[in-house]
């Protein structure tokens, strides 16, 4: 089965996020294909480079970038969202002066159609926040 997968709450304001995270370990292990997982809204938080838990804590944001790039999941930021909270990737940090991105590897910043493209492809989306 094909997943397209949408998170939209915050990194630490829900469980959602880890609980998708989660599914899509299980999904894959059992031979399911995630075709895109979507950040919107105040999901773009798992996005920052810069999130820094406790020690006793996980890190989110660094295993959504370790699942990308070992499994080779295409993590999407919403640029709209991205941009109302302050996300910035390379271009856009360059046009507004920054010293740099704040997007963590892995991820890519894109619009919505994305996200209509991969609904598209998939045989099931789900929404987690």
């Amino acid at each position: 089965m094909k997943y397209a997968i949408q998170v939209n709450a915050g990194l630490y304001a829900s469980n959602a996020g880890l609980i998708a995270h989660r599914f899509i370990q299980a999904a894959l292990q059992d031979g399911h294909q995630i075709l895109q997982v979507f950040f919107y809204r105040e999901g773009i938080q798992h996005a920052f480079r810069y999130v820094l838990p406790p020690d006793d804590e996980i890190n989110l944001t660094a295993s959504w970038s370790r699942l990308a790039v070992e499994r080779h999941i295409d993590l999407v930021v919403c640029i709209s969202a991205a941009q109302r909270r302050g996300l910035l990737c390379d271009d856009e940090a360059r046009r507004q002066g920054a010293a740099d991105n704040q997007l963590a590897d892995g991820f890519r910043i894109a619009g919505l159609g994305q996200w209509l493209e991969a609904t598209l492809k998939a045989d099931r989306c789900l929404v987690f926040g």
